[in-house]
Order: structure tokens, then C-alpha cells, then sequence
């Protein structure tokens, strides 16, 4: 193996446990349904959201973004400035956090992202948002051509594997307001491939000014995970004719397709005159659609039953799956452009990466990228693969499947590494060799993979304390930085706070000393601010240095 494919094999996520053999299902019915699962989450708490119907959602989106002009004023942004809706969470007790990206004449803001938080009664209790600073900009006539920001990306997407000559679009304008004081500048975008197949989506940020590059993120975000590991499972599917198809029209009318070792375009969609699905056996193309299938109906149905959530957009609307990516692709990952998850088949096709936690840690991020937004770089982009490998921990316990129970391992079952050992470890991330178990200074520059591991260390110590125990059968001794003992509050009561945090606090630019102060108000929230639940949090964080 290269050093190359050593790298991209380390950055990439780990997934637990695939799917059924053979899905049995209902031949004499259109669409099949899942067996229960029992809920993820405790009963609804007066500051959880609640679902909301489509009509209820679009009338909210649509009030606020008509509201939009009196808001900005209202919380003090310019004349220039204007506000754009892209979500809105309504809570139990008629608290409404609404999300909105914002323009300053014109042009989009880079982490100009804030969230405005009104009481039943109408009243603004607080924003949070992603940039404290004044949005004043002396010129907004560029001093470099658009030319020169394309080639400053184009040589960084060649460093990364893409043989791409030209940009996908021209380099647009944008504000960026992440770090430092607000300039103007490119942003430019460039796809192909990277070195190991996996697409390409990089986003180059230039100063117009000075063409010093300001930011660069990819814009895939990949993770590496049928029934081939999670045994017999029912599936939800549809009837059209004397065919069914892998349509799932009880959950958004998630589809499941066969790129059939291709690497573009959507694929194929499963059909077939049987309602039984794979065998259980690689060589069955069936039986990854299968696994992809399960983990995307598990996850759709953890998101709903824990949190009231419908769907990754919250809106009813289902994602696809494709499986079979390339030739013996060694990854897995999620694409907001095609709104869709992709399986790679593993080394020599042998192993496909449609395990459970693979699913549900994929469409975690479009979760994140449709909520706090969190840029894929840095410590906000470790909170963003943290926030994948937590929600895909929390599908793989909901799911309660015997042939994979659910554990704090993240790609146990899949054997990325060769060597039998899971990709990652919650209770003590440093046991893969790279990743941080404590926050230190350094942890900003580290792969994102790695740096999720505070992140990821802070939730087990929130779920289950300190110290060894086993669970499942799996023997985890999870230690702390200071030496302190941590008493867990539970699984269930850590995801509400994440997912809180996730919907309600955190922004683009969310760093590990944001992600502290956001849990702690989603505690306060949803616990009191005397309670265990928000002790613990402040407990759980100092655990892993984090103050």
C-alpha cells in the first residue's frame, strides 16, 4: 500500500455494521413496513422541538423571510445587510429558532450564519451567531481578476488528485466574515477527482484584493463504512406492476441505486420481480443495495422518533443511496449537490462500506450542513465528523440489531485498516494512532478526522462516564485529562443536548469552546441550569480540556 492510499484509508470514516442477507418482505402489499424499534429518546421536553407538519414548517419559513427586513434591523445589521431564511425549529414550550444565512449587498456572506431565538410571545431572547464582527466594507470592486483566484485553486484541487483544467463555474463574489476583519472576496469552486477516486469539491476563498488565499475547504465530506452485516432484515419497498423497486414512499421516497462501478451520474434504481433482496454475499449486487437501504430507513427513523425530525432537511423529503462506486473504492461519502450518499465496495470489491453507522454518520452530515452549517475544516470541521460519528453511534443503538449490537466503535465491522480493528474509538480516541483525545491548541490543524476525537471523547464521557466498563460486550476504560471521575447521564439524554446544540447554537464557525457554551445552553434548555444533566456537560467538557 502507498503512502497515499495510507492516508486517504486514515482520513476516511469508519462505519460499524451493514445490513440483512436476505430481506424478506411482503409480497402482497405496495409498500412494506419496518419492524418497530423502540424510541431513541426520552419523552419530549419542553424546549425539544417538535414536528412540524409541511404546511406548518413553509408557514414559518414564509412568515420569517417576510419578517426578514424588521429582523435584521431589529438585532442591529446594517442597511446593506439583508437576512435569508434556511430553517426553522420550533420547540415544545413555542420557542422558535430561526436559522438564516445573511447578504451584505448583494453577496453572500461567508460565516454571516446566525440563529434568532423568539419566545412564544414574539419576543427576540437572544442570536447566535457565526461572526462577531461589523459588516463594513470600504470597496466591493475586486483589485485581482477572477482569473487569478481560478488558477490559485486549480493548482490546489491538482494537489489533491483533480485533473480538472478549468473551474465548475466562474469564481463568485462573496464577503468573507469567518476570521478577521470582513473583505471582500472569490470564492471558487473545482471538481474532478481526488487522488483515490473520491469526487472533488473544492472551495477555494481569495482575498479580491490581494489574491492571498483566505480558506479552503472540501466540500465532500467522506466517511467509509446489506444485510451482509446486520442479518435478515425487513425493508420498506414498492410494488409497480409485477416489479418492485427499492423506493421506500413511507420515509421521503428514499431510492437505492446501482452505479454499477461507475463514478458519475445517478445510476440505476434496484428492481426486480422478487421481493427479497440480496443474499447476504458480496457477489450479489442486491445484497450492498439491501444494507444501504436498511441504513437509510433506520436513520430516517432515529431522527424522527429521537428528535421529531423528518428527513435530512427536515421537510419530509427523502435523500438516494448509490452503491457499487468505482473499482475496489475504499470510502464512502455524502454530497449536498446530488443530495445522496455513496458506497464505495472496498479493496478488491470485497468489502462494501454500507454498514450501519456508515448510513447514518453519512446522512448525518447533510443533518449538519442544513443546520449549524459547519464548515468542514479546522475544529469546526471536527465537530462536523463528530457530530456524523455520534448520530451514526446513536442509529446503530436505536436500530438494535442483534447481528450488530450498538457500541461506541465506529467502523468495527468493515475492517478498513486490515488489521481487525475498528477505524475509531469514542471512549479513548487517541487508540487509532491519530486521534486527540484533549483539547489542545493544536488540535485546529489536525485532519478533521482526528480532530473529532475531543468531540467524540466529550460524548462518551456524557453517555457513560469515566473509567472501564462493558457494554454489549465491548470493554471500554475511558480516562480524563484532570484526572476527574465523570458519572455518564445516559446515551439518550446526551444526544438531546448534541442535537439541541446541533439545531438551536452552533453556527458555521463553531469552535470547541463554542460547542462547550452551546451544549451548556442546550442543557439549561432542556434540563435547568441546576440540573445533573447540565453539571455533567460542564463535567464532561473539562474532562477533555475544554473550558
Amino acid at each position: 500500500m502507498t503512502s497515499r492510499d495510507t492516508r486517504h484509508r486514515r482520513t476516511a470514516l469508519a462505519a460499524a455494521t451493514a445490513v440483512a442477507a436476505t430481506t424478506a418482505l411482503l409480497s402482497t402489499a405496495l409498500t412494506t413496513t419496518a419492524t418497530a424499534r423502540p424510541t431513541a429518546g426520552p419523552a419530549r421536553l419542553a424546549a425539544a422541538p417538535v414536528t412540524l407538519s409541511a404546511a406548518a414548517r413553509t408557514g414559518l419559513i414564509r412568515q420569517a423571510q417576510a419578517d426578514a427586513a424588521r429582523t435584521a434591523q431589529h438585532i442591529g445589521l446594517g442597511a446593506k445587510e439583508k437576512l435569508v431564511v434556511k430553517d426553522v425549529v420550533k420547540d415544545a414550550d413555542g420557542t422558535v429558532h430561526t436559522r438564516y444565512e445573511r447578504t451584505y449587498a448583494g453577496l453572500p456572506v461567508l460565516g454571516g450564519d446566525l440563529v434568532v431565538h423568539t419566545t412564544n410571545s414574539g419576543r427576540t431572547e437572544g442570536v447566535s451567531t457565526a461572526t462577531k464582527a461589523k459588516l463594513k466594507l470600504a470597496s466591493l470592486t475586486p483589485r485581482i481578476a477572477a482569473a487569478k483566484a481560478e488558477k490559485q485553486a486549480l493548482g490546489l484541487a491538482k494537489a489533491a488528485g483533480s485533473a480538472k483544467t478549468a473551474a465548475d463555474q466562474t469564481p463568485r463574489k462573496v464577503v468573507w466574515a469567518v476570521s478577521g476583519k470582513p473583505v471582500l472576496a472569490y470564492e471558487t469552486v473545482v471538481g474532478g477527482l481526488q487522488d483515490d477516486g473520491t469526487p472533488n469539491q473544492l472551495h477555494v476563498v481569495t482575498d479580491a484584493a490581494t489574491g492571498k488565499k483566505l480558506f479552503q475547504y472540501q466540500g465532500i465530506e467522506t466517511g467509509v463504512g446489506n444485510t451482509h452485516y446486520s442479518g435478515k432484515v425487513d425493508l420498506s419497498t414498492t410494488q409497480s406492476g409485477s416489479s418492485y423497486t427499492l423506493t421506500d414512499a413511507s420515509r421521503g421516497g428514499h431510492k437505492t441505486n446501482n452505479l454499477d462501478h461507475g463514478t458519475s451520474g445517478n445510476g440505476t434504481l434496484f428492481s426486480q420481480s422478487s421481493d427479497t433482496w440480496g443474499d447476504g454475499t458480496v457477489s450479489n449486487a442486491a445484497t450492498a443495495a439491501a444494507d444501504a437501504a436498511y441504513g437509510a430507513q433506520e436513520t430516517w427513523d432515529f431522527y424522527k422518533k429521537a428528535f421529531g425530525r423528518s428527513g435530512i432537511k427536515n421537510d419530509g423529503v427523502g435523500a438516494y443511496s448509490r452503491v457499487h462506486y468505482g473499482k475496489s473504492y475504499v470510502n464512502a461519502f455524502w454530497d449536498d449537490s446530488c443530495f445522496c450518499m455513496t458506497y464505495g465496495d472496498g479493496e478488491g470489491d470485497k468489502d462494501p462500506l454500507t454498514a450501519l453507522d456508515v448510513a447514518g454518520h453519512e446522512m448525518s452530515h447533510g443533518v449538519t450542513s442544513n443546520t449549524a452549517g459547519l464548515e468542514y475544516t479546522g475544529e469546526s470541521g471536527g465537530l462536523n465528523e463528530a457530530t456524523s460519528d455520534i448520530m451514526g453511534t446513536g442509529v446503530e443503538f436505536y436500530a438494535d440489531n442483534s447481528s450488530d449490537p450498538g457500541d461506541y466503535l465506529i467502523g468495527e465491522k468493515i475492517n478498513i485498516n486490515g488489521d481487525g480493528k475498528p477505524l475509531r474509538y469514542m471512549d479513548k480516541p487517541s487508540k487509532d494512532g491519530g486521534s486527540a483525545d484533549y483539547w489542545s491548541s493544536s488540535v485546529g490543524g489536525l485532519d478533521v478526522h482526528y480532530s473529532s476525537g475531543v468531540a467524540n471523547h466529550f460524548f462518551y464521557l456524557l453517555s457513560e462516564g469515566s473509567g472501564a466498563k462493558t457494554i454489549n460486550g465491548v470493554s471500554y476504560d475511558s480516562p480524563t485529562q484532570d484526572g476527574s471521575k465523570v458519572t455518564g447521564i445516559g446515551r439518550d439524554k446526551a444526544l438531546q443536548i448534541w442535537y439541541k446544540a446541533l439545531t438551536a447554537y452552533f453556527t458555521s464557525t463553531t469552535d470547541y469552546k463554542g460547542a462547550r457554551a452551546g451544549t451548556l445552553k442546550a442543557a439549561s434548555d432542556l434540563y435547568g441550569a441546576s440540573s445533573t444533566e447540565y453539571k455533567t456537560v460542564e463535567a464532561a467538557w473539562s474532562a477533555v480540556n475544554v473550558s
